[in-house]
C-alpha cells in the first residue's frame, strides 16, 4: 500500500517510529516532513498528505501533531478525505469499519509509541464494512442542489 505520512514538530518523534514500522511491514512510504523537532506549521504537512491521496499518489495517509486535533481539522477540509483522530484501538478500528477513513490522525504528545504502532497495524488491516455505512458516507459526499 502507498502511504503518505507527515507531522509537525510535536509529532516528529512518533512519525519517525511509525515510518519505520510501515517500511518494515512492506508499505511504500512517502514522508512529507517535517524532518526535525524545529517548529513548523502543521497545515503544510496536512495539506501535502491529503493532496497526495486526492491525486491518487497515495492510498492512505497518517498525520501526527502534538494532539492530532490540528491535523484532523486541516485534513477534513479536503474533499474526499475522511480523517479520523484516534487515541486507542477501538476508534482506529471503527474509523475503518464504519467510516472508511483514509487518513489516521494521532497525537504524538497524547499516546505512547507502542499503542500508536498497534493502532496503525489495526487501522491498516481493518476493512470497510460498507452497507448502511456506505449509505452514510454517500450522504456526506452528496452535493446540494
Amino acid at each position: 500500500m502507498k502511504i503518505a505520512i507527515g507531522s509537525d514538530h510535536g509529532g516528529f518523534v512518533l512519525k519517525t517510529r511509525i515510518r519505520g514500522l510501515l517500511i518494515s511491514l512492506g508499505h511504500e512510504v512517502t514522508d512529507v516532513g517535517c524532518f526535525s523537532e524545529e517548529a513548523v506549521d502543521y497545515p503544510v504537512q496536512a495539506k501535502e498528505v491529503t493532496q497526495m491521496i486526492s491525486r491518487g499518489e497515495a492510498d492512505r495517509g497518517i498525520l501526527i501533531c502534538g494532539t492530532g486535533i490540528g491535523m484532523s481539522i486541516v485534513a477534513n477540509r479536503v474533499p474526499g478525505i475522511r480523517a479520523a483522530l484516534c487515541h486507542e484501538i477501538f476508534t482506529a478500528t471503527m474509523s475503518r469499519k464504519h467510516n472508511d477513513a483514509n487518513v489516521l490522525c494521532m497525537g504524538g504528545r497524547v499516546i505512547g509509541p507502542s499503542l500508536a504502532e498497534e493502532m496503525v497495524r489495526v487501522w491498516l488491516e481493518t476493512g470497510f464494512e460498507g452497507g448502511r455505512h456506505q449509505r452514510r458516507l454517500d450522504l456526506i459526499d452528496k452535493k446540494e442542489g
